[in-house]
């Protein structure tokens, strides 16, 4: 099991008695923050990858639902454990994408006592957008806040609140099952791979023009954090070391070529990078390094701070 990750503190949140919780459900990893507004009490994350084959089958696979539903037991022990009453969970991509949703969501409320949000891919961006700039000052802006995940990425541009999003169908599973089948992947699956977000620039650019203007790039997920964590060389996962580090893009393009040419096993040598995500880190460089050639972005700030941030500040507000 992934040991408790503690951060500091939501800002912006009232205070609160009781703590609340919000559950991120993805296509790669489900993850728990459980907050009272002054303080993060836990912070998990598990790598269930409940959108494995999803692309290809429009259904959630059954063994990867027994895995998801386990992991929402040991949340709602531990939101017993803190004294949490109210949960929001968010189910994103794969649930979207999944014609058989209603029955993992059926089963996932008996556990949690509430029904799961499928959000949208504004919905999510929105939230992704509130938690990562909660804690910048409003003349850093304008942001644009990009969430990798494992079955999309979300776009949102804005400054002191999010003015528009979209989301577009690429990740690192959706990525890594659809174009990779060597080990390491061939020259031209990476190709194909790659001008994946070259397909997407259009559409992001027609939404969010202002993409291709100067605002600054804030990275979120698993992707962004774990090339941070490569490139500064974690001996061990320290949040407070990856929160606000400036990742590079030539740093980015480093770390992209390390992994994609080595094999699994080789790369799970690399410092930093967790062991779970060794097989699809390669489709999610793919996404970062072709969101920084095509938007021109010479950093990205990479945040800790996420949808998990976001759900919970809603929460509090709500109380």
């Amino acid at each position: 099991m992934e040991p408790t990750i503690t951060m500091e503190p939501t800002k912006r949140s009232p205070l609160v008695a009781e703590p609340v919780a919000a559950i991120d459900c993805g296509t790669n990893s489900v993850r728990l923050l459980v907050s009272d507004g002054t303080q993060t009490l836990s912070r998990l994350m598990r790598i269930t990858r409940l959108g494995k084959g999803v692309d290809a089958t429009g259904r959630l696979d059954p063994d990867a639902v027994e895995r998801t539903l386990d992991v929402l037991v040991e949340y709602r022990a531990e939101m017993d454990r803190l004294g949490a009453t109210r949960v929001r969970m968010a189910a994103t991509s794969a649930s979207r994408d999944a014609s058989n949703r209603d029955e993992f969501f059926d089963r996932a409320e008996q556990i949690l006592g509430s029904r799961p949000e499928l959000l949208s891919g504004d919905e999510e961006a929105e939230a992704s957008f509130r938690g990562a700039t909660a804690g910048l000052a409003d003349d850093d802006g304008p942001f644009v806040v990009i969430d990798i995940g494992g079955g999309s990425t979300e776009f949102a541009v804005g400054g002191t609140r999010m003015e528009g999003a979209v989301s577009v169908d690429m990740g690192c599973v959706r990525i890594t099952e659809k174009y990779f089948h060597g080990d390491p992947p061939q020259a031209e699956e990476l190709s194909n791979a790659l001008s994946i977000g070259e397909q997407h620039r259009q559409d992001v650019q027609r939404v969010l023009p202002g993409v291709s203007a100067p605002p600054r790039f804030i990275g979120l997920a698993g992707t962004v954090t774990n090339v941070a964590a490569v490139e500064i060389g974690l001996a061990e996962y320290d949040p407070d070391a990856i929160h606000h580090f400036v990742l590079s893009h030539e740093a980015a393009e480093d770390v992209f070529r390390t992994l994609a040419t080595e094999s699994l096993a080789d790369r799970l040598h690399n410092p930093g990078l967790e062991a779970q995500r060794a097989d699809v880190i390669v489709g999610g460089c793919c996404v970062l390094v072709q969101i920084f050639r095509t938007f021109g972005f010479e950093e990205c700030l990479v945040s800790e701070s996420d949808i998990l941030d976001g759900l919970v500040m809603g929460l509090l507000e709500s109380t």
